[in-house]
This record gives structure tokens, sequence and C-alpha cells, in this order.
């Protein structure tokens, strides 16, 4: 299976073309190790060390299409483990956007810093901290993705959206989340959509 096999897949699934041609542009094969280069197009997760995995595509391309991303936004990721994801958010926010990622393990954090540079990302941050603060100094965001399963959405993490800004998160127990959609409405934070059937790794606080 190869990159190609992929992006017809995610093609047949309906995905849109800016999804498509963010897909087409990012190398995977980047953002994981060599032992497991042949399996880097299967539309599955693939461990990255540290007990974290560099997510499905098609779960990727779900989560990317439902935050409705736009040119020369800025966006936050939290639990950005391998970079990956950072990259194709990159692509569709194009070199006016802004893109931060926050990891709580170091060495996932310098590991995605070194293959992020490798295709020379200027419009990507990755910081190594605590994802439930976020970043304040760099708040308000257009958009927030959580990439790990929240029990409880950190209050900090609403707090530092734009109005009208969406943050997205898997939420609920350990073996099954929904994929919630939170909008700041002033100060109210209204619930937009669920999607239920997901599997992600347990945020945690450092």
């Amino acid at each position: 299976m190869d990159k190609q096999w992929l992006l017809k897949r995610l093609k047949d699934f309906g995905f849109s073309k800016k999804i498509l041609d963010a897909f087409s542009r990012v190398k995977r094969e980047d953002f994981i190790s060599e032992e497991l280069e042949k399996e880097v197009y299967k539309d599955t997760p693939l461990p990255i060390g540290h007990g974290q995995t560099i997510s499905q595509p098609y779960t990727i391309a779900i989560m990317l299409s439902e935050l409705e991303l736009k040119k020369s936004q800025k966006i936050l990721e939290v639990g950005s483990g391998s970079g990956y994801v950072l990259a194709l958010i990159s692509e569709i926010v194009g070199n006016k956007g802004k893109v931060f990622g926050i990891e709580l393990i170091k060495e996932l954090a310098e590991k995605s810093k070194e293959a992020l540079a490798l295709e020379d990302y200027k419009n990507i941050k990755v910081y190594h901290r605590n994802g439930s603060e976020g970043i304040p100094e760099k708040a308000p965001f257009d958009r927030i993705l959580i990439s790990a399963a929240c029990r409880e959405i950190p209050q900090k993490l609403l707090n530092q959206l734009k109005d009208k800004g969406i943050l997205l998160t898997p939420k609920g127990p350990r073996f099954e989340q929904t994929l919630v959609m939170i909008q700041r409405q002033g100060d109210q934070f209204k619930t937009i959509k669920e999607i239920p059937g997901f599997i992600f790794v347990p945020f945690v606080e450092g």
C-alpha cells in the first residue's frame, strides 16, 4: 500500500480537495521510525514510542474536515506527538497561517521538531509543556484540536478560543470516545456536533 492507495481511499470517503492535497504533500514516512516504513501508508494508527501513536489517516481527515480550516488561521494542536497533523494543518492554513503544537513528552516534542525541519515548516512552533495549560501567550486561537481522549475538557483551553472559534476533542472513557465540537459564543461554550465511535490515547496532564 502506497500513498496513492491511501489518497484514493480518502477520496472515496468523500474528503475535500484541500484535505486530499494536504495528505498528498506531507510525507508520513518523515514522522515514523524506519522499521515501520512498510506500514506507512496503511490506513491505521502506528506507534511512535512512549505509548503514543500517530493517528489513522481516516481519523485525522475527519478531524481536519470538521475543523473547517481556512487560510491564515491560527491553530493549536494539543498532544501533537510526531508532528504529522501539524504538518497537514500547515498545508491547509498556508504560509500566512500560524500553527502551534504542545507535546508533554519531551522526546516526542524534540523528534517532531526534527521531522518538521526536514520540509522547513516555518509557520509551525512546537512547545514541550502541559497541554491543559494551552499557550496563553499566543492565544486566542481560531481552532484548537486535542489529539488525545479527554474525560473533561480543560477550561483553560476553551478560554483560549477566539469568539466563534472551535475546539475539537475526543471525549469519553478509555476505550470509546466521541468527537465533540465546541464553539465559543461570547462567554458561552456550546457543543455544536458529536461524532461517536473513536479510540484515542488518553490525555495526560504533566
